[in-house]
Parts: structure tokens; sequence; C-alpha cells
């Protein structure tokens, strides 16, 4: 490609769409990312006794245990609905804008 394709990719409303939509996206899903991971660890300084309560009285799992857990599931699921949204409506905005731009 050529610096005026570039320069015109650079200059679409569809591309500064793009962007816009992908980093509000992006700093949303870090937001809850960083929420969770700071209780998390608020909850360990201030709550331990919780983290260690038993599940049950028959069980030695702690609560710990399955929170801990659940936060690194969420990191996962979080990751899923990023490159779910990435692979369709950013991937579909992209091909629009490289489709203009050829033109």
């Amino acid at each position: 490609m050529n610096d005026s394709i570039y320069l015109s990719i650079q200059n679409s409303p569809r591309f500064k769409e793009l962007v816009r939509k992908r980093e509000k996206f992006a700093w949303i899903l870090s937001a809850i990312m960083l929420g969770l991971y700071s209780g998390f660890i608020l909850l360990i300084a201030y709550g331990p006794h919780v983290l260690g309560a038993r599940i049950s009285p028959e069980l030695t799992i702690t609560w710990g245990i399955p929170i801990g857990v659940g936060l690194i599931l969420s990191a996962f699921v979080l990751t899923a609905i990023y490159v779910r949204r990435a692979n369709g409506e950013f991937d579909d905005l992209n091909n629009a804008i490289l489709k203009e731009a050829q033109q």
C-alpha cells in the first residue's frame, strides 16, 4: 500500500469510529478486571477470615479456592468476550474501511 491509502484510512470517519469503539470496549473490560482483582486483594487484606472459612463443615476446601479460581476464569471470560466482538463487529468495520480505501 502507498502513503495515500494510509492517509485515507487514517482520515476515514469509519476508522476513527473503529478506534474509538475498540478503545472504549478495551477500557471497560480492563476496568472490570481491575475491579475484580482489586476486590480480591482487598478481601485478602481486610477479610482473610472469609477466604479461610470452610465452604461447609465436612469439607476441607475454603472459600479462597473457588473465589481465586473464579478470578482466573473471569480473565478467560473477559478475553473471550473481547475476541468475540473483535472477530465480529471490529473485523466488519475493518473490512469496510479497507474496501473503502481501495476504491
